[in-house]
């Protein structure tokens, strides 16, 4: 099962990208200013640049999914908090650790990585 599936119960959407370019996304218009658009937050963009509230934790899933190293470890999950990517549960390894962390920070929006809810063994 891929990590997409596993964590937020959808297949990879057509077009999906770990750093898609962000959509505008339009403001209230009033008769005073012409139409303005308000950048979407980096941690915010959805998988095809779209607004989404967990976008950065489902681009890093996306991310975990493409990597050949990586298989779907169905003991860790993937969350955000603002532009901290937050891995919890337990990894094989440490080495598998250090690329998921890896990985993780490539990830356009990612500020950090929490691993401090991260078992190892």
């Amino acid at each position: 099962m891929s990590w997409l599936k596993r964590l937020f119960g959808m297949e990879k959407p057509q077009n999906a990208q770990v750093n898609p370019e962000p959509q505008s996304v339009p403001q209230a218009v009033t008769t005073a200013a012409p139409a303005a658009t308000k950048s979407i937050p980096p941690e915010r963009v959805g998988l095809n640049g779209e607004y989404d509230q967990s976008g950065l934790a489902k681009r890093v899933a996306l991310a975990f999914d493409q990597d050949d190293q990586l298989d779907d470890v169905d003991t860790l999950w993937v969350a955000q908090t603002s532009g901290t990517v937050v891995l919890k549960g337990k990894v094989p390894s440490q080495d598998i650790l250090n690329k998921m962390v890896s990985v993780a920070q490539s990830v356009s929006g990612a500020t950090g990585v929490d691993t401090a809810q991260v078992t190892i063994g």
